[in-house]
């Protein structure tokens, strides 16, 4: 590289680190902020002084009562999602000269991240996850206890005026702060389940990788909501008003029976998310899910609109990621082809333009409409976007219902199968990744866990063969139940770039089959089989998504949405709340006002969400007519560069692949052995596959008998 080009590189990576760091120190400072806020909640200094200044101050003809709390809760939240879409997008800049983080900063947070807890109900949990989980319930403890504190005082006598036994009215005071203590756990709920959030890499973490948090907050969230509605039905028939008040729909206040809707709303998500039932019955899980809905506007009209704006910014952004993906899934992506393997497992081939890049480890929610036309289905992608400019690709594992039906069509003999409608939304991934920073890399799989770590092979595999970076060494010990399974190995090398040179690549593949004592017969035993689809006219190839692959717009989308509404409901409430309420509360219907914020809050995002997919769809629409003409020209009129019909798929590297590769029959791998063997100052540990099976390398990882070790757990609780 010329050095004046090099210099200039290094100055501008040099700016952009100062920006960032100041950007964090700023996001430090509305994180801390927030959390004080939530601290002071429960205080009567909060709610007798400061909120009463606060709401002096910015009540307005605009907003009403209102905007105490949306520049309170909301605003913040907000604006550092938006900031945070900036860092960011300054990160993508520096990443792409720098993509690894060093091992000297590993290092640093390799104690934090080392699983405390392996077993439990609450999982694997590291040092830093059981650190924040510990102060979130201490929160809830010290709010739900002020909140009780300042509740009691002089109820005594207030149960005298009321005519109520003393137990009653405390009752009536414990389930109204049940209730707000609820509230602060649904704040947070939606954070981990927006896909292409700006606020979760901030922290490190993505939307699958956090699934578990949003179980834990769910969990925790329902508990709080059934116990203040339990009580409050208990308070109800002590006083002998069961069905007068079960039945109040209050026009100025609290209504009690949309509380009750939005309650039985989220008992029925909450039924079904218990393991059992989600596992044996996934499509019921999956349908029941779309509840939150009910129990999201039923609890707004519950509370008012005033009060939900503390706990709606999470929401907000779902809201907004899921119009996004919405908008993604309504486009018929090109699926060119299938790879069919013994071990009733199918390999997916989209075709998708250049722009589209995602980290290894991503995940793709595929929708199949032949089969389903409402369930979505997360799955790992195994192809890089380095390495292949213009295919996109998921494996399938028959595990279900859906899946086999999918591996039944395609395996059928019918010649009408030559087009599959598909939509697709992501692909979702972390931010960076950090593998270079180990000396020694080894993947523990079972099963199907295998496909995470195929996406992690192949960018190594680009790395060192064009990139020309050292890599770590590279042990894969992967466990099957039969022979056939063994097939799924033929998927770690691409069939799309032959021309890549893997001598420079320290590979070793240990392979344990548990079933069999001896090699299958290979008589009748087939490989990968390959059928060509033939895509529509009208499908597209699959394009970047805003967010993961455009942090700017969708800070745009977040902050023009936000100003959108604010001046749709700021001239709704001066032209027509305003003057019939007067900021009183007393005369405009409570339900009325929440209903009008919930419909201005989703057209304001559906507006300025559709304006920038239509701004990038020219872009977009280049780039794929781009790719149709190539796979128009050669492709088509080539198929045999993908398959060979009604004969065995080879890929150009299997004979080193199988030289790298050693298979035992008959027992399972010896994983403390061979972990503690790896040598090393770094030896990074990333296992994927059954629970038993991860907890069992989370508690060798652990066990503090090799300070090398640094544990990974690649779980997808969707």
């Amino acid at each position: 590289m010329d050095p004046t080009v090099k210099m200039q590189s290094s100055s501008s990576d040099g700016a952009i680190r100062a920006v960032r760091s100041a950007m964090r120190v700023l996001l430090l400072v509305i994180f801390l902020g927030c959390l004080v806020m939530w601290a002071v909640m429960p205080t009567n200094t909060y709610r007798k002084i400061w909120l009463l200044q606060i709401k002096a101050n910015t009540v307005s003809t605009f907003f009403g009562g209102q905007g105490a709390t949306m520049l309170m809760y909301t605003f913040p939240v907000l604006f550092a999602a938006v900031l945070g879409c900036v860092y960011l997008h300054l990160g993508k800049k520096l990443n792409r000269t720098n993509k690894f983080k060093s091992s000297t900063e590993e290092d640093r947070l390799a104690i934090w991240k080392k699983p405390v807890l392996v077993k439990g109900p609450l999982g694997i949990v590291s040092m830093t996850e059981l650190l924040f989980f510990f102060m979130f319930i201490a929160l809830l403890v010290w709010s739900f206890l002020e909140f009780l504190h300042n509740g009691f005082h002089g109820i005594e006598a207030t149960a005298a005026k009321n005519g109520e036994k003393l137990w009653v009215s405390k009752l009536g005071a414990a389930a109204l702060r049940l209730g707000l203590t609820g509230n602060i756990v649904l704040t947070f709920l939606f954070f981990p389940v927006a896909r292409g959030s700006s606020i979760l890499p901030l922290f490190g973490l993505t939307s699958e990788g956090s699934i578990k948090y949003h179980i834990w907050l769910g969990h925790i969230c329902l508990a709080l909501f059934t116990s203040h509605g339990v009580c409050y039905i208990i308070r109800w028939i002590a006083k002998h008003n069961l069905l007068e008040e079960i039945r109040e729909w209050d026009r100025t206040g609290v209504s009690i029976l949309a509380g009750e809707i939005s309650l039985v709303g989220g008992l029925v998500m909450w039924v079904t998310t218990f393991p059992k039932i989600r596992r044996k019955k996934f499509e019921l899980f999956f349908y029941t899910h779309y509840l939150y809905i009910i129990f999201m506007l039923f609890f707004i009209l519950h509370v008012g609109i005033s009060y939900a704006f503390i706990s709606l910014p999470s929401f907000y952004l779902f809201l907004v990621d899921r119009f996004l993906r919405f908008l993604q899934s309504q486009r018929k992506v090109r699926l060119v082809s299938a790879r069919l393997l013994p071990c009733e497992t199918v390999e997916l081939n989209f075709s998708k333009t250049p722009g589209l890049q995602y980290s290894p480890m991503s995940i793709m929610f595929v929708n199949l409409p032949s089969i389903s036309k409402l369930q979505w289905h997360p799955f790992t992608v195994t192809s890089n976007s380095n390495l292949e400019q213009e295919n996109l690709s998921v494996v399938i594992k028959c595990d279900g219902s859906w899946s086999k039906k999918l591996y039944q069509l395609l395996s059928s003999s019918s010649p009408s199968i030559n087009h599959l409608e598909a939509s697709i939304e992501g692909p979702y991934g972390p931010a960076s990744t950090n593998f270079l920073g180990h000396d020694t890399l080894v993947l523990v799989s079972g099963g199907s866990g295998i496909t995470p770590f195929i996406s992690i092979i192949r960018e190594l595999i680009f790395t060192s063969s064009v990139l020309k970076i050292k890599t770590p060494k590279i042990l894969l010990i992967s466990s099957f139940k039969n022979s056939s399974d063994l097939t799924m190995l033929e998927l770690i090398l691409p069939i799309s770039n032959p021309s890549l040179d893997l001598s420079a690549m320290h590979l070793q593949i240990e392979a344990y089959v548990t079933r069999e004592k001896e090699p299958a017969t290979t008589k009748n035993f087939n490989t990968l089989q390959a059928l060509w689809l033939r895509p529509k006219a009208t499908d597209i190839p699959a394009s970047p998504i805003l967010g993961p692959n455009s942090w700017l717009w969708l800070g745009a989308v977040i902050s023009s949405s936000f100003i959108i509404f604010l001046v749709l409901i700021g001239l709704l409430t001066r032209y027509y709340i305003y003057p019939i309420d007067h900021n009183t509360g007393d005369y405009y219907p409570t339900s009325a006002q929440a209903t009008l914020n919930v419909l201005l809050i989703c057209i304001s995002i559906a507006m300025a969400a559709s304006g920038a997919v239509l701004w990038n769809k020219k872009k977009n629409t280049m780039e794929a007519r781009q790719v149709q003409n190539i796979e128009g020209s050669s492709a088509y009129t080539s198929p045999a560069l993908f398959y060979n019909e009604d004969k065995e798929l080879e890929s150009f590297h299997s004979q080193s692949l199988v030289q790298s590769t050693k298979v035992c029959y008959g027992g399972r791998p010896d994983l403390k052995r061979m972990l503690f063997e790896c040598k090393g100052k770094s030896v990074g540990v990333l296992a994927s596959g059954p629970k038993k099976m991860r907890h069992e390398v989370a508690t060798i990882c652990s066990s503090g008998l090799a300070d090398n070790l640094h544990f990974e757990s690649i779980s997808f609780s969707w």
